[in-house]
């Protein structure tokens, strides 16, 4: 049996890559909203809209898609049928003219046997309307719907005469075999060299500070926050452009940019940008898909004016314009390695003028156009009396909670322009005043009532009465309850009291952590830590990786009466005239003290640790921080860590720096279990990893560059927690972000920095 022959046409080079980019789904359509006012005759709307169909053949076109063929052809159907429901307040169905529009949005198009234009007329009231048009990217623009309203309202007034307009309009087959047949002529050669060295100097796509590197592949459902600019900008705006020779979308696309520079930090910022593919007159009326994004780069530094960076972009503009039809998006995917999108996007148009006719007022109210795939998309309105921005985001990469503070930016840097358009880019304001307020007064407002009277070691043993039997610390196979750590803590404590410690004496703790069957041993650094807060004194934590001289430097700057080590370590320590007591050696004896909790006289006042820097920037220093100072920071992060009671922490640094506080106090004063990591168990990547499968985290506060170097080893993504990964010491690249993101999903990274002088862990 032979196949129905069906005769169709090419698909123009914008519909062909729209048509691959749509396969993996997602609202690629365009919508508009008329707002009609006036004494509406709705049966002479309803053929004003049948006869608009008659005249364009793209508002009647659906896609066959041959056996074996991925790309389909247009048909043109000689029927007019088009999609109609009318509502009014009193049906049941009835909903808001917003709601209406996000579920014609939602709705899936038949492209083999249509209709593919939808309408719904709403009836607001006796004299007020709105009409929602819903089609196919594949089948108009933005520009598409501004000829639309035009169309409908000269179309109204005609058939109330019972007349019909003269002209015939340029058909899209028209367009789109024109288009292709341009790309095969010999002349081609030239556009295609233009926009292959155009991808060349392209540089990587913008990567934006509140955007999410999980690179989820989702379908793409954009969220839209909309804004209209202040009306004496407008007016200023267009005595701006005046005077500098140049359009408000040139300016509007200058601010962008400069915007994405001010905050990516990126010298190079490309932006997809719509160019409306009818610079030829006969062009100017068609409907369907004539747009098509193209790159414009601009190269920033700090001591560019904002006036050349217009200038630069205007030259850029109308250079591209010249080449606009030899641009294929699917070619300059391939000219480079990185692809062109999912980008961040620009778009400007003047809107529809209202139209009047027969005795009601057609004007376009609100549109909705996607076509491409982006991240972030500035699309601006132009009206004599006002700007409206509309800021589309892909809420998967983007969080939505930040894009009105990107409005406001926008609007601050598009208002600083205007006042000091000679200004640098890099002195142009984009903070407004209400944000400023937010950022140096009121994110500020975090002062508690100072812990004077209360001290780091009151926390544990009020934990220590909530969940005396719940683990409190892991260190290999060994692990200790809260009643077993608070004891020896307390033994060590009575010990301590007897040999002179108490508030403000410093103690000096020179321990190894290493795996032993002794689990008095390998307790030993956390036990003398709570043992000497709870005797009253400070901790010393030294590193024993330290040559001597180091050592000795640091116990004389710090006078530390009293250190607290190990007997295999005593070969490593300087001279020193101070008391020194083996943890292992002097076990037995300290045993014999009481197990009760003691009283010191301490308050947060008090000292709490020293800790020495690291003496990058000259000589080491040590920084003396309160108790107080450090129940406020764990009063600051507990809240921003928000993890459920009991959850599981580690920490992979050494003492003898505050990296590991993030862990080691929240677990503690807050019923959590503190997996304390060797250097031994650091070193052996295969049991690291099967000890973390075997006791998953929760939280976890590493230097950047240490995680980097583990997840290098097989298996060793399970040492990622569960749901907090703190990062801190150093700066995290991007890269290993992505990595995280990529082999836990679910897991929240912070990015946490401090001076040792700040009490941050």
């Amino acid at each position: 049996m032979l196949s129905q022959t069906i005769e169709g046409f090419r698909l123009s080079p914008q519909q062909k890559q729209l048509w691959s980019l749509q396969q993996s789904g997602g609202a690629y359509c365009t919508q508009c909203i008329l707002r009609i006012e006036g004494n509406l005759q709705v049966e002479i709307l309803k053929s004003t809209l049948q006869k608009v169909i008659d005249r364009h053949e793209i508002l009647r076109t659906y896609f066959h898609r041959q056996p074996g063929i991925k790309i389909p052809i247009q048909v043109i159907s000689n029927s007019s049928v088009f999609l109609y429901q009318e509502l009014s307040q009193c049906d049941q169905q009835y909903k808001s003219v917003e709601d209406l529009c996000q579920q014609e949005r939602q709705s899936v198009f038949d492209f083999e046997q249509g209709p593919l234009l939808h309408t719904s007329l709403l009836k607001e009231s006796s004299n007020q309307w709105f009409l929602i048009i819903t089609l196919p990217s594949l089948c108009a623009d933005s520009f598409s719907l501004k000829n639309l309203v035009q169309e409908v309202g000269n179309l109204y007034a005609a058939c109330l005469q019972g007349e019909e307009l003269g002209d015939e309009p340029v058909q899209y087959i028209q367009f789109s075999e024109w288009c292709n047949e341009l790309l095969e002529d010999d002349d081609a050669e030239s556009g295609k060299i233009y926009w292959q060295q155009q991808a060349l100097n392209l540089t990587p796509l913008p990567t934006l500070p509140f955007e999410n590197h999980a690179g989820k592949q989702t379908i793409f459902e954009p969220g839209i926050h909309l804004v209209r600019l202040e009306q004496d900008l407008v007016a200023r705006l267009d005595a701006a452009v005046t005077v500098y020779k140049r359009t408000v979308a040139e300016f509007l696309l200058a601010c962008w940019q400069t915007l994405l520079w001010r905050i990516t930090g990126q010298s190079n910022i490309f932006v997809n940008t719509v160019y409306s593919g009818r610079k030829y007159e006969e062009l100017q009326e068609a409907l369907g898909l004539l747009a098509k994004h193209l790159p414009v780069q601009c190269s920033f530094q700090e001591n560019l004016k904002f006036t050349e960076i217009l200038t630069s972009i205007g030259h850029t503009l109308n250079s591209h314009e010249k080449w606009q039809e030899y641009f294929i998006e699917e070619e300059q995917r391939t000219a480079r390695d990185s692809p062109l999108g999912w980008p961040v996007s620009f778009e400007c148009e003047v809107g529809a003028d209202r139209c009047e006719s027969g005795g009601v007022a057609f004007s376009l109210e609100q549109q909705y156009v996607c076509f491409e795939r982006f991240k972030l998309k500035l699309s601006c309105i132009l009206r004599p009396d006002s700007v409206t921005a509309q800021f589309h985001y892909d809420p998967d990469v983007i969080a939505p909670e930040s894009v009105p503070y990107l409005a406001e930016h926008f609007q601050t840097l598009v208002a600083s322009a205007l006042d000091t358009p000679e200004a640098t880019v890099g002195e142009l304001k984009m903070m407004s005043d209400r944000q400023l307020q937010q950022v140096l007064v009121e994110f500020n407002q975090t002062q508690v009532d100072p812990c004077i009277d209360q001290c780091i070691h009151h926390r544990f043993e009020t934990q220590v009465k909530q969940t005396p039997d719940h683990v409190a610390v892991v260190f290999g196979t060994a692990q200790l309850t809260y009643t077993e750590l608070n004891q020896r803590a307390n033994q060590l404590a009575h010990y301590l009291q007897k040999r002179g410690v108490g508030p403000d004496v410093l103690v000096g703790i020179f321990i190894e952590q290493s795996v032993s069957d002794e689990a008095p041993l390998t307790f030993d650094a956390i036990t003398a830590i709570l043992g000497i807060l709870k005797a009253g004194g400070a901790y010393l934590p030294l590193d024993t990786a330290l040559p001597k001289e180091s050592l000795a430097l640091r116990l004389q700057d710090a006078e530390a009466p009293m250190l607290l080590t190990q007997q295999s370590l005593l070969e490593k320590l300087p001279e020193y005239a101070g008391q020194v007591i083996c943890l292992d050696r002097d076990s037995a004896v300290i045993a014999q003290e009481s197990s009760e909790n003691p009283t010191s006289e301490a308050n947060g006042e008090n000292l709490v640790y020293v800790l020495f820097t690291s003496g990058s920037t000259g000589r080491p220093k040590g920084v003396a921080i309160e108790h107080q100072s450090l129940l406020n920071y764990i009063d600051g992060i507990l809240p921003r860590l928000d993890l459920p009671f009991g959850g599981s922490f580690a920490t992979f640094s050494t003492f003898a720096a505050d990296l590991g506080n993030t862990a080691i106090f929240p677990a503690l004063c807050t019923g959590g279990c503190l997996h304390v990591v060797s250097q031994a168990q650091l070193s052996d990547p295969e049991a690291l990893a099967s000890h973390f499968q075997n006791h998953p985290i929760d939280c976890l506060k590493i230097v950047p560059s240490h995680l980097s170097a583990l997840l290098t080893s097989p298996g060793m993504q399970s040492i990622l927690p569960r749901q907090r990964l703190v990062l801190g010491g150093e700066a995290a690249s991007w890269g290993l972000i992505e990595q995280i993101q990529r082999q836990a999903p679910n897991c929240q990274i912070m990015n946490h920095y401090g001076p040792t002088e700040t009490t941050v862990g």
